[in-house]
């Protein structure tokens, strides 16, 4: 299964990197359908190989001295890593209160209506009006509740950073996805250190030094092609992966029902 692991992780990092989504959004569902690896195993591998993958995603990003609201992004970073660790607290609660079966459900409904709702306005998105907000503190109350909710469900980010990004600070596709991997980072960096120092799960070193190893080789390739890609084309990239999630997660509902 190692080799499945590997391509399901070069390819959502892949995509994670282009589309600023950093890739558990994908991870996640796809492992939690196998079935063959508890929810907290999951949560745990998934996280730790976003971690790496935004880390190199962002050296790269910043190397080519990309555009990237240096304030907004630190503050909304700050709130992601409080976030982080209220997120990933909430989620040992609900493990030591709920079996996998129904914390992998609670999760996939969560996902799915963060993904219809984000597809909805996407397709919509002339019709809303975005703003662009500045005050710090503002800034530091969004990333906490994107911390939280990316580190409770152990997918890194997601669109949902995009969405949000998009509505509140009008900032355009290229910019979202770099400040959307910032926030990435320093959820998943707080929500790992979390983990070690509570419980870490049961896992297979084999198996997170080669989703690790995917992860990285994705974010690699997907910067690179990202850099050759105009503003349109990540926003219709990022549209088809949304409906992607939609169908997986609904697979997922049915599959732990």
């Amino acid at each position: 299964m190692n080799v499945v692991y590997f391509f399901v992780c070069l390819i959502s990092c892949f995509i994670g990197a282009i589309s600023g989504i950093g890739g558990g959004v994908i991870i996640k569902p796809i492992l939690d359908s196998f079935g063959d690896m508890s929810i907290s195993e999951i949560s745990f591998l998934s996280g730790t190989t976003v971690l790496v993958m935004s880390i190199v995603s962002l050296k790269k990003s910043l190397n080519k001295n990309l555009k990237l609201n240096i304030k907004i992004a630190l503050f909304l970073g700050i709130g992601s890593g409080i976030g982080g660790f209220l997120g990933k607290y909430i989620f040992q609660l609900f493990s030591s209160n709920f079996d996998n079966s129904k914390i992998g459900v609670i999760q996939s409904i969560i996902l799915l209506i963060i993904n219809v709702i984000i597809l909805i306005y996407i397709l919509n998105k002339h019709k809303i009006k975005s703003f662009n907000l500045s005050n710090y503190f503002i800034c530091l109350l969004i990333g906490t509740l994107l911390g939280v909710i990316s580190s409770f469900l152990g997918i890194g980010g997601g669109p949902l950073n995009i969405a949000i990004i998009y509505i509140l600070f009008s900032m355009p596709p290229k910019e979202t996805a770099i400040c959307s991997i910032f926030i990435v980072f320093i959820s998943q960096i707080t929500s790992f250190f979390t983990t070690v120092f509570n419980k870490v799960p049961n896992f297979n070193i084999n198996t997170l030094l080669t989703m690790c190893f995917g992860g990285i080789l994705g974010a690699l390739i997907g910067s690179n092609i990202s850099k050759k890609m105009d503003n349109k084309k990540i926003e219709k990239f990022f549209l088809n992966v949304l409906i992607f999630l939609i169908f997986l997660n609904l697979y997922n509902i049915f599959k732990f029902l």
